[in-house]
């Protein structure tokens, strides 16, 4: 396919039509305390917007409901370590693609061609064994002591990998988990989870509002900057995704009940589309944009997005006809009403 001209295509596929200014005194620095006391900005197609706390969020679902969550574990992705000049070296682990074999983002990334090797401690050690086309990432080999394990040692040396706009926090590391966090492999947190509390899922729990469970290790996909002006010409990263029986069976029972599926997170919404009412064990690309049809989700629960990602054109997407117009609207009332945005910032409560 060829792309459009920027001056013929319609707003809504348009990269720069995603765009908003944000001030940095927005962009939340560390959680708040409890986790549910953030704010949550209830949103309908009517734009009659509601401000709330994210406490506040079982009185806007019903016994019958369901929400489904994702999850995946962050894992200690960032290691620190060295070429053999002594040059320091930045790696950010993305997924594994074999025996003791990752493929990583790498910094300095031009110093560091095939050949090259990596010392994080005396006996740890990697090789650049190749090179991913799109994202430029590198395959490393890891050499480490006979009968070790991998995945331990990178528990031990690794760090868990704040987004970078998080510059000044001082949070606890189990404060970029969920409390549900169970499955191991996800470089940075499905942040819509992060509101939750024990509390909050008793409360829910007593008013006959159900729960299931996704995993989906959010990777690249999520974040890798759309950089052509036709957004439908964007290729996502893939990720991998599970969704399993007893959930789909739980989304089919809610459904035929007459309740309604609330999905927490965008993370959470790409899989359950991508396995459209079946269970599957995978990987994802899926890209959702406006004209989209949505065929699972009846609302979704979401933090604010950066500009100009997917992640904005996925929620525009779900708002249906004008969506788009809204959700930018959405955003400056936001702005303007002092919410925090991004990772540990506030959240959304969106309804198709």
């Amino acid at each position: 396919m060829t792309s459009s001209p920027a001056s013929e295509l319609a707003p809504d596929f348009a990269l720069s039509a995603y765009d908003y200014e944000l001030p940095s005194d927005r962009i939340a620095q560390d959680p708040v305390t409890p986790r549910d006391t953030s704010r949550l900005l209830v949103v309908r197609g009517d734009r009659n917007l509601q401000h709330q706390h994210f406490y506040d969020l079982p009185q806007f679902l019903e016994a019958g409901d369901l929400l489904v969550f994702n999850n995946t574990k962050v894992i200690p992705a960032r290691m620190y370590g060295q070429k053999l000049s002594g040059v320091p070296v930045e790696i950010l682990l993305m997924e594994p693609v074999g025996l003791n074999r990752w493929l990583a983002l790498v910094k300095p990334g031009k110093r560091l061609p095939i050949g090259s090797t990596i010392v994080f401690r005396e006996d740890v050690k990697a090789t650049v064994e190749g090179i991913e086309a799109t994202s430029r990432a590198r395959e490393l080999q890891f050499h480490i002591p006979a009968g070790a394990d991998l995945d331990k040692i990178i528990d031990q040396l690794g760090k868990l990998p704040l987004p970078p706009y998080v510059t000044d926090s001082h949070a606890d590391p189990e404060r970029y988990q969920t409390i549900y966090a169970e499955i191991s492999g996800a470089i940075a947190a499905p942040t819509a989870g992060l509101h939750f509390t024990e509390s909050l899922f008793q409360t829910l729990a007593d008013k006959g509002i159900d729960k299931a469970f996704v995993t989906l290790h959010v990777g690249l996909g999520t974040f890798r900057p759309v950089e052509t002006e036709d957004i439908t010409q964007h290729v996502m990263h893939n990720e991998w995704y599970e969704v399993s029986e007893q959930t789909i069976a739980k989304i089919k029972e809610t459904k035929a009940n007459g309740g309604r599926v609330i999905g927490v997170g965008s993370t959470v919404a790409r899989s359950l589309e991508s396995a459209n009412y079946q269970a599957y064990r995978g990987k994802t690309n899926l890209m959702i944009y406006p004209s989209y049809e949505w065929k699972v989700l009846d609302a979704m629960v979401t933090n604010f997005h950066l500009p100009k990602s997917t992640l904005l054109m996925m929620v525009s997407s779900f708002l249906g006809k004008d969506g788009r117009e809204l959700l930018m609207s959405t955003y400056q009332e936001a702005i303007a009403k002092d919410y925090r945005f991004y990772s540990f910032g506030d959240a959304m409560l969106i309804f198709k």
